[in-house]
């Protein structure tokens, strides 16, 4: 339909729209829209849709599984925070991207030897060392199972404090925008039609003369450093970094909002993303007020995901696109 082309814009104006609409909505949020409350839980949304669509590039459009992801998520949260003790915000947030560009070659150099179930074990392996490593807390470094709270001190004046709530939010924004900018160019760019025949048969692609291992590997470093810059900012809008930033959990929470959205479609991703944060943020909140199981948000959460695989098999936006005639 002619109309759903429209439909991203219009989210996007709303989403412009938010810091400067006093609506209240009282089932879904706790406060105004431009509440500072409302405004740093929809940043956080606007992360994971990012993360999530990021990831999606990974799994649903190359076909690589990976169990790794949150890694390097933790790269760009921790190494943020710990660069920001000796260089500028900009400075520390880029070159902490960097640094996880440059660990997914190495560990991708060696992951992506092998592939489906094998992948996800390898990653998995490499996540699992940067979590004990994180909890460690070496030489102080990452606060081990406190977290690492950010240093108001080092950063940026418009960028502390409640009052600026709607630059982390703007922030957030921005990362969300970025993300759909470059993995949607990536789609119409010859580079995804690569990656759609490389998931679907690899020999493919050999047989054509390119060569899928760089490709695979490629692909592989441009969502880490896109996960690592997700992670930089989200650190910002949340104030510090904690180690669920570097759990498998992470990781397979990003597979069910890809899942839950539509793995591989262009939109599936972000919705995923950001209607899996926010319910898990909100069922968190008022999770004990609620009786009996639905109390635990992973409950919730994870009886969504069951009925959406079984009734939506295509996802959220995947169910929604027409069957094309027989």
């Amino acid at each position: 339909m002619r109309i759903a082309r429209f439909l991203p814009l219009v989210a996007l104006l709303v989403a412009i729209a938010v810091p400067w609409s006093t609506l209240s909505v009282p089932m879904l949020f706790d406060g105004p829209l431009n509440s500072p409350g409302t405004l740093q839980l929809l940043g956080v949304c606007l992360v994971f849709g990012g993360l999530a669509l990021g990831y999606d590039l990974l799994f649903g459009h190359a076909g690589l599984l990976s169990f790794g992801h949150a890694l390097f998520i933790a790269l760009g949260a921790y190494g943020t925070g710990i660069l920001l003790e000796h260089l500028p915000l900009w400075t520390a947030m880029l070159t902490a991207v960097l640094l996880a560009a440059v660990a997914a070659a190495l560990l991708g150099a060696v992951a992506l030897r092998v592939g489906g179930i094998a992948l996800a074990m390898v990653t998995l392996a490499f996540a699992q060392v940067g979590w004990i490593v994180v909890n460690r807390d070496p030489g102080g470094l990452t606060g081990g199972e406190e977290g690492l709270p950010l240093d108001a001190g080092a950063l940026p004046s418009g960028l502390v404090g409640v009052v600026n709530t709607v630059n982390l939010y703007w922030l957030a924004l921005a990362f969300l925008v970025l993300v759909v900018l470059v993995v949607h160019g990536i789609r119409r760019a010859p580079l995804g039609r690569v990656l759609t025949g490389l998931r679907d048969d690899e020999r493919r692609i050999a047989v054509l003369g390119l060569s899928p291992y760089r490709i695979k590997l490629a692909t592989f470093v441009l969502a880490a450093a896109l996960a690592a810059l997700g992670g930089a900012v989200y650190v910002l809008v949340v104030g510090g970094a904690t180690p669920h930033l570097a759990s498998t959990d992470l990781t397979l929470s990003l597979i069910v909002m890809a899942v839950l959205g539509g793995a591989g479609t262009r939109w599936g991703a972000v919705l995923g993303g950001i209607l899996y944060a926010y319910l898990d943020q909100r069922l968190t909140h008022v999770g004990g007020s609620l009786p009996g199981p639905l109390s635990q948000p992973l409950f919730v959460l994870g009886a969504l995901f069951v009925l959406a695989v079984a009734f939506l098999p295509g996802g959220l936006t995947g169910s929604l696109r027409p069957s094309k005639p027989a």
